[in-house]
């Protein structure tokens, strides 16, 4: 993106789901062409229907199909796609892919490759906000050697220390070391998560705070110079490290606390050379009154529309309007934030099993309706939950 933005009329949404529904309503909103891609169990998925062209992408799993770049530039060639919006998730935060798209000669929909890789790279990510002035997480910035160096650590900064994948995401690769003779084992552990969901087995460490809360700031920026943010969501409320309930903006956040996120979140930005719509995390501590750098994850996220419908901002229209080459055409001062916005995620689970992942047929499917409700969804009564 950035310079070579350009217009475009036909969006392939390299993706399914809730958000593959909600990025082509905006394609449609914007006069474009909405382009669809599917594996063989979503043939009749919502995100199918909802599109103006669809292309099968063959494979059941996820692997075969929407992670398989291949496959999807191919489709984009079948279908006269001119861009490519990746959603989140599946290849969203991958720079090759972001640059496979480039080189196929298509318009990425999502910041510079460089600045995924930046960012995807949790300790190239710390070194770059630290070089820009922006406090974070007491922690290393190099890999991990041994065990002895997480009972250093923990001995100089206190316990619990946290051992983190460094191309990790999505809570996995995370071990908490509550003492030293936990260290070995947790690190072993951490290692081996992470080298089996990321191809990588370096690890990193934070200090661990037991109630911290979790707030982001949603930023947008565009390839002539602007970068805004559009305050702050809270996500604390997590299962597995994953997020459940988002809300806008973040309660009993101190007016203080929120500005000073606000500008690391846009120095952390300018410090990559951010185009496009992105998110950076920070770890509140109540107690202490400290506020740190956790990640930025360079994508939309599930929870942008609590911010939408705080600021009455289209973000999904601003990501089409800047890979197009446009100005935002919004200054910090026009962003205004009026009253609360909460998002429960609704997952496909068994209660009654530990949560485990359920699949089957939706035979009954009622969302919730009137003023102030919002729905974003993949699904409807009919639809089946694939284990794919």
């Amino acid at each position: 993106m950035g310079a070579r933005g350009r217009p475009f009329g036909a969006v392939l949404v390299a993706n399914r789901g809730e958000i593959a529904v909600r990025v082509l309503r905006a394609c449609r909103e914007a006069g474009l062409v909405g382009i669809a891609v599917h594996s063989e169990p979503d043939a009749h998925a919502l995100h199918v229907r909802e599109a103006d062209r669809v292309v099968a992408i063959g494979g059941a799993a996820v692997a075969e199909s929407y992670l398989d770049a291949g496959r999807l530039l191919a489709a984009a060639r079948e279908a006269g796609a001119e861009a490519v919006h990746p959603g989140y998730g599946l290849l969203s935060e991958n720079a090759a892919f972001a640059r496979a798209v480039q080189a196929a000669g298509l318009v990425w929909i999502g910041p510079p490759a460089d600045a995924i890789e930046q960012m995807g790279d949790k300790l190239a990510a710390r070194r770059a906000v630290l070089a820009a002035g922006v406090e974070q997480v007491p922690g290393t910035t190099e890999p991990v050697a041994g065990a002895a160096e997480v009972v250093a650590f923990g001995q100089r900064h206190g316990w619990p220390v946290a051992v983190k994948a460094a191309a990790g995401g999505g809570g996995r690769g995370i071990r908490v070391v509550r003492a030293p003779g936990e260290a070995a084992e947790a690190l072993a552990a951490a290692a081996r998560e992470a080298a089996a969901a990321f191809g990588d087995p370096a690890c990193y460490l934070e200090r661990f705070f037991e109630r911290p809360r979790h707030v982001e700031v949603q930023i947008l920026a565009d390839a002539h110079g602007t970068i805004l943010h559009l305050g702050e969501r809270d996500c604390s409320v997590q299962r597995r490290h994953q997020k459940l309930v988002e809300e806008a903006p973040a309660p009993a956040l101190p007016a203080v606390v929120g500005e000073r996120l606000a500008a690391g979140a846009v120095a952390a930005a300018k410090a990559c050379g951010y185009v496009g719509a992105g998110t950076v995390e920070f770890l509140w501590e109540p107690a202490s009154g400290g506020a740190w750098f956790l990640e930025m994850n360079t994508r939309l996220q599930v929870e942008h529309p609590v911010t939408e419908l705080v600021t009455g901002v289209d973000i999904v229209r601003a990501q089409l309007r800047v890979a197009a080459g446009e100005p935002l055409g919004l200054a910090q001062e026009e962003v205004r934030v009026a009253g609360h916005a909460i998002e429960c995620r609704v997952n496909a689970e068994d209660p009654g099993r530990g949560f485990l992942p359920s699949a089957g047929l939706l035979t009954g499917l009622a969302w919730p309706g009137g003023p102030g409700v919002r729905v974003d969804a993949g699904y409807e009564a009919g639809d089946a939950v694939s284990p794919f």
